[in-house]
């Protein structure tokens, strides 16, 4: 068994290997997905993504799904839809900014705030009781 090395003195030297060079050593994979989260963090940041949509719009529920996507599939079903529901309200802003010209616009953007925050902090509500949450009349363009 040999003793761990300390950097700062000179390595011995490995038969086969140039001089001054680390022989290589596998690194895992970022590709590969990490271990499993616990139901009561997968609660934590199906919470978070929900709350995070509100803050963040689009942004904060896509780093959610994408670092850590395939480590539960409660937390990834709620940040997907959290994603889907802040995409479909993207859109919706958009036009109503475009429709503000005429004035309906304006509506169209307070009813959308309002729909924002009354969803959001049901969903929110719904998964800290770890309930499947669907948000109503939002594209799923995310699958």
């Amino acid at each position: 068994m040999t003793e761990p090395q300390n950097p700062s003195q000179p390595q011995p030297h490995e038969p086969g290997q140039p001089y001054g060079q680390q022989p290589y050593v596998q690194q895992p994979s970022p590709a590969q997905p990490g271990a499993p989260l616990s139901q009561q963090d997968e609660k934590t940041w199906a919470i978070l993504s929900h709350v995070g949509g509100l803050l963040f719009s689009f942004v904060a529920p896509l780093i959610i799904w994408l670092v850590f996507r395939g480590r539960g599939p409660y937390l990834e079903d709620q940040a997907k839809e959290a994603l889907n529901f802040q995409i479909t309200l993207l859109i919706v802003y958009v036009a109503g900014s475009i429709l503000s010209v005429i004035g309906i616009g304006l509506l169209i953007l307070l009813a959308a705030w309002v729909a924002a925050l009354v969803f959001g902090i049901l969903a929110a509500v719904a998964a800290s009781r770890f309930e499947w949450y669907r948000y109503p009349v939002t594209l799923r363009l995310v699958k």
